[in-house]
């Protein structure tokens, strides 16, 4: 399963719902997301068959390996390419929207040369 842009946002608000509630299940991603129940519940589904996350008996998702490393690479760029557009000037607002749009077009090339000019050149 190619994780196409909508997979790498469910990831990452899988993620960090998990960090902010502690238990996270498709109604809590719904919520997040603006999503109905049956989007969240069919995309969960396809996650399960795929191995990107683990559903118990209540419901409650787990990512596994495999998608916890998408989410946090997802939740990386966003931060980061944020911190960077704030740092240039750009409002918090705006900064988080945009890099919510860009960190799932920018090469991971690309993204390693930003972090590192970034965190070598930050004040």
């Amino acid at each position: 399963m190619i994780i196409q842009e909508a997979g790498e946002m469910y990831l990452e608000t899988i993620l960090v719902l998990k960090q902010k509630l502690g238990r996270v299940r498709s109604i809590d991603v719904a919520n997040e997301m603006g999503y109905s129940k049956p989007t969240v519940s069919e995309q969960m589904k396809k996650f399960r068959e795929n191995g990107y996350i683990e559903m118990d008996s209540e419901g409650y998702i787990s990512l596994t390996d495999a998608g916890k490393e998408i989410g946090e690479r997802t939740y990386e760029r966003h931060n980061l390419t944020a911190q960077i557009l704030m740092s240039i000037g750009v409002d918090e607002e705006t900064a988080f929207i945009d890099a919510c749009r860009i960190e799932h077009y920018i090469s991971q090339k690309t993204f390693d040369c930003m972090k590192e000019y970034y965190l070598k050149h930050r004040r």
